[in-house]
């Protein structure tokens, strides 16, 4: 073969953890071997995960994808990969094509339609050579997509400056340093952008703050990204940390020139070492390009962005406890007032926002806030890259605009149950998020529509339960989680906590005792509603959402 073959072979973590490094390992050995120029491509992921390790070969046509891709498939899946390169025709012999048989046409997206169709009998998973996907973008899971923040996370080399600047990059950067910093927040205002988190604060007001605010004398501003992702169900910060930190940087980046800020932070939980090792090679690249630094994208204007990673504290992805954290003190959680915007990081004006705000804020830059404004529903503005988790066929990232609903996530993205048995519950938002009944699964998934039915959005994340799910078992284990993780500075989160396992306790164990079962109940209630009042964050006021959810939502799971 006289042309250079390249692949695609996966560095995010979840394609590492099903062999990607050996899959990669496996080809290099196959390219020796046969005497074939090799040049293997490390991106990050697509988002696909159940097709972990996905292999994308470059061709005429464009990628075509295989997978998943196990270390001991790439012998005979190497003469495909090889032909595939020169041809762009169809399947190579011997490669069940989308669906088996002739070329299938994809499916069309309906509601409760699954995107893929399954593989043929002994074909595909598990049994031959691994299944083929024809060209990558046109994969329904992906073409039904509208990638801003993750357009480039899969498709280029992370750390490879030139891929950045060749798919779009630091073009929000170019425009900001041209403006002044009212300009700048004057833009991010004006595209309604909201902190992709659990409180969802406009990103402008809170720019527009913190640049009123003057530093002490002899200090500075920081700009802190609380990359601090530890809500069960979400990796969307891990995986655009992984295979797009340039971006993370260049939003970072804009938000320090908008306040005049000149130091940076980005706190990452500790269980994430890829993300910490490839971001902290982005920012060393970045800043050795000139696009940090001492000038910024030669604006004249300094920001210096440093890494962090954190100990292992859940309650340190709040906001004033990260603060403390990144101080060296324990990561317990600040009273409010003053806030962080006046008194943060050192008691300095500092912007907080996390992984997907500064992610959005270069597409606002480059394509401006009415681009952006395009997406979305209402007041929740532009995407949200929602992540699928749990028991669920076809789980990963999904990025579109607000107002889907959440049936259409489950069944046309997730693809239904990996049991196969009927979904019973959806944990939308994390741990303290609330668990989602049937009956609302057609609410559109924006910020107002969630709060009127007494859930929330928070990261995206999404949790699916089937029918075998104990709802009581898992109220019981959301006070138990924030009994393990308080940070004890408080009394109802740190005792109402261990009140509530006890109480849930005494419900599941009296079923043959009605009176005494209702009088606990009514003692849940009771204590729910001063943990929501009374905690000084999230941690304690929001852990109730679950329990209440199930309560209210599954009484039967309860005895009731």
């Amino acid at each position: 073969m006289s042309t250079t073959l390249t692949l695609y072979v996966p560095r995010d973590s979840a394609a590492l953890a099903v062999g990607a490094d050996a899959v990669a390992d496996a080809l290099h050995a196959q390219a020796l071997a046969h005497g074939v120029a090799l040049n293997l491509v490390r991106n990050g992921s697509r988002g696909l995960l159940w097709l972990e390790t996905l292999v994308e070969v470059a061709t005429p046509a464009g990628r075509v994808a295989y997978g998943p891709v196990a270390p001991e498939d790439v012998a005979a899946l190497w003469p495909a990969l090889v032909a595939e390169a020169a041809d762009a025709g169809g399947p190579p012999p011997g490669l069940p094509p989308l669906g088996g048989g002739e070329r299938a046409q994809e499916p069309r997206l309906a509601q409760g339609e699954p995107v893929l169709l399954p593989p043929p009998a002994g074909e595909g998973w598990g049994g031959g050579s691994p299944r083929r996907h024809g060209l990558t973008e046109q994969i329904p899971y992906l073409a039904k997509q509208q990638r801003l923040t993750f357009a480039r996370v899969g498709v280029t080399d992370p750390l490879s400056l030139g891929d950045y600047a060749a798919h779009g990059g630091w073009a929000g950067l170019q425009a900001a340093a041209a403006r002044d910093g009212a300009a700048i927040v004057d833009e991010v205002t004006r595209s309604g952008l909201r902190g992709r988190g659990g409180a969802a604060f406009p990103a402008g007001i809170k720019w527009k703050t913190v640049a009123g605010a003057a530093a002490s004398a002899g200090a500075c501003k920081y700009v802190v990204c609380n990359a601090d992702e530890g809500d069960s169900g979400t990796f969307a910060d891990r995986m655009l940390m992984e295979g797009d930190p340039y971006l993370l940087i260049e939003g970072m980046a804009i938000a320090a020139l908008a306040v005049g800020a000149t130091e940076g932070y980005v706190y990452v939980r500790s269980e994430y070492p890829h993300a910490v090792a490839t971001l902290t090679e982005a920012v060393a690249r970045a800043t050795a390009a000139g696009w940090i630094g001492d000038d910024v994208c030669g604006s004249g204007r300094a920001f210096h962005l440093h890494v962090r990673m954190g100990a292992g504290s859940y309650v340190c992805g709040e906001e004033t406890a990260m603060l403390e954290s990144l101080e060296g003190k324990r990561g317990i959680v600040r009273a409010k007032p003053p806030l962080p915007a006046l008194e943060g990081l050192f008691g300095q004006p500092t912007v907080i926002n996390n992984v997907l705000t500064f992610a959005a804020v270069p597409t606002i830059l480059a394509q401006g806030a009415e681009f952006y404004r395009g997406y979305g529903v209402g007041r929740s503005t532009g995407t949200l890259p929602f992540q699928i988790a749990g028991n669920v066929q076809r789980g990963g990232l999904v990025e579109r605009a607000f107002g889907l609903t959440l049936r259409e996530l489950l069944f046309d993205f997730g693809g239904g149950t990996a049991s196969g048995r009927p979904v019973k519950a959806v944990q939308v938002g994390g741990p303290l998020g609330t668990y989602v009944p049937e009956s609302q699964w057609d609410v559109p998934l924006d910020y107002e529509a969630y709060a009127a039915i007494g859930a929330v959005v928070g990261h995206g994340g999404l949790v699916v339960h089937d029918d075998t799910a104990d709802m009581a078992g898992l109220a019981r284990y959301a006070m138990e989680f924030c009994a393990l993780e308080s940070c004890g500075k408080c009394t109802p989160c740190r005792i109402g906590s261990t009140r509530g396992v006890e109480v849930i306790d005494r419900i599941t164990l009296n079923r043959d005792k009605p009176v005494v079962r209702e009088q606990q109940v009514t003692l849940l209630r009771d204590l729910c509603e001063t943990m929501v009042g009374g905690s000084l964050c999230a941690m304690g006021g929001m852990t109730p959402f679950p329990v209440l959810s199930a309560l209210n939502h599954y009484p039967a799971d309860f005895g009731l």
